[in-house]
């Protein structure tokens, strides 16, 4: 067997040519570990689908707001009216941050970092889905050593 950068004939105990160094047998690179690049993914799609849960919930309450007082008594303030709506708007537009911190997050955006961690410490009050998130979000993301990570991936990707 030959070294095909030097031409110097080798045996087959060596790994690399005693010569020139180069490696003789095409052993792969194991990747190296980052726990960011393992966690994010995962994060995303939860990301996605918690969104997802409470965007249809919103756009229920926005699609009945004009009809509540057809189902509730007569006697009731007109800003109950208002209440509804607020509340589906307000689910509405968690929904859609959350979809977006998610897709950011599995197309490894660098804005998606920040979205899912202002999410994250929001989501703590939603007990409990909200609250595991949030914590989730934070353990993964949050650490300098995780922005540092996510950074890489980001120019990566």
């Amino acid at each position: 067997m030959f070294c095909d950068r030097c031409g110097t004939r080798v045996t087959d105990v060596y790994s690399f040519c005693p010569k020139c160094g180069k490696g003789l047998c095409q052993t792969p690179l194991m990747p190296t570990a980052s726990r960011v690049a393992g966690h994010s993914r995962l994060l995303g799609i939860l990301w996605l689908a918690y969104s997802a849960v409470r965007l249809i919930p919103g756009l229920g309450l926005l699609s009945v707001s004009s009809h509540v007082f057809d189902f509730l008594p007569h006697h009731l303030p007109g800003i109950v009216h208002g209440i509804f709506q607020a509340g589906g708007a307000f689910l509405v537009i968690s929904g859609i941050l959350g979809l977006a911190a998610g897709w950011g997050l599995l197309e490894r955006e660098p804005w998606a970092r920040t979205l899912a961690l202002v999410l994250g410490f929001l989501s703590l009050f939603k007990v409990p889905v909200g609250t595991a998130l949030g914590i989730y979000t934070l353990w993964v993301l949050l650490p300098a050593q995780s922005e540092q990570e996510y950074r890489r991936l980001a120019r990566a990707a």
